[in-house]
């Protein structure tokens, strides 16, 4: 069935004419979040491997690149590929390190864009200037909210105005720019939720990764949850949320994620976010009900 949304798949065929492979690597990056050069213990959400990154323990990047494309030509003839540093702050590294590592994935022909997860707060212009030299660069920042209590709340070490500085700065050298957002916070109502996302519209991001808030076994949250349970969405109210989320992107954002891909072993609440494929469906079901699609509803308006 045709999407009603953009998916970043699209987006990736349109722009090199075959379909691309995201080939997740550990680059041996940490976080200024958990290390004390902003706060320790990290985002209270985040566990010790740095939220659901499960990447191949392999020696170099190099080793890991090619055994994840001889995998992913094996089962499914992949042609082309990018290179995803996921795991904590792929930016907190001196500039000298950075170079070597960014530059170390195009070895081969077949990788043709580099994707580098990253906080709004671990980049300088420097940086930038690096990455805008690579071939097809994303940036992805984790924002998670667009409200300043909630990241005081979730211990993030940022605020919304950083964030929104990176972004102007990101797309002033034509690096794209995907935003994660999580939905469900305690503390947040259907309307901040929504407000998260028509900010991130205002800022015509190029794509979006949006989550449900899960609580990992091993992180801060799951502490917390356990001494005085809070209420979380069940599955239907979190995919009319990101329905609504939808109708207010610019048809123009790509969806990079709507559905985890997380472990059911590592997560404590809610179990439903491992049922990815009917999450997906369900998601499908509701703009169709609602005879709906991406940028439905998109206006460029300030938010207060």
């Amino acid at each position: 069935m045709e999407k009603r949304y953009y998916p970043i798949s699209e987006y990736l065929k349109k722009t090199f004419s075959k379909k691309v492979y995201k080939i997740t690597l550990d680059g041996g990056f940490y976080c200024p979040n958990r290390d004390g050069t902003i706060s320790s213990g990290g985002c209270i959400f985040c566990d010790e491997t740095g939220s659901y990154s499960r990447c191949n323990n392999l020696k170099t990047i190099k080793e890991q690149i090619i055994f994840s494309m001889d995998k992913l030509q094996k089962q499914f003839k992949a042609e082309a590929f990018m290179a995803y540093f996921q795991s904590f702050s792929n930016t907190y590294k001196p500039y000298s390190e950075l170079e070597k590592i960014y530059k170390s994935v195009f070895f081969d022909e077949r990788i043709v864009s580099i994707s580098i997860g990253t906080r709004p707060d671990c980049v300088d212009d420097k940086k930038l200037d690096l990455i805008s030299s690579l071939k097809h660069p994303w940036i992805e920042y984790g924002l998670q909210s667009s409200h300043d209590e909630t990241l005081k709340l979730i211990n993030r070490g940022h605020d919304f105005n950083c964030f929104k500085n990176a972004v102007i700065e990101t797309k002033k050298r034509n690096i794209k720019v995907c935003a994660h957002i999580i939905l469900g916070f305690p503390n947040e109502n259907k309307a901040m939720m929504l407000d998260s996302a028509k900010r991130l519209a205002e800022l015509d991001i190029d794509g979006i990764k949006i989550h449900m808030l899960t609580i990992l076994r091993d992180s801060p949250l799951a502490k917390i949850y356990q001494k005085e349970p809070f209420y979380l969405m069940n599955m239907e109210q979190y995919c009319e949320i990101v329905c609504d989320i939808l109708e207010i992107l610019p048809k123009t954002t790509t969806i990079q994620r709507i559905a985890g891909t997380g472990f059911s072993e590592t997560t404590l609440e809610p179990q439903w976010v491992n049922r990815r494929f009917e999450i997906l469906n369900m998601i499908d079901k509701i703009l169709l009900q609602r005879n709906s699609f991406q940028g439905k509803n998109y206006l460029k308006q300030a938010i207060h």
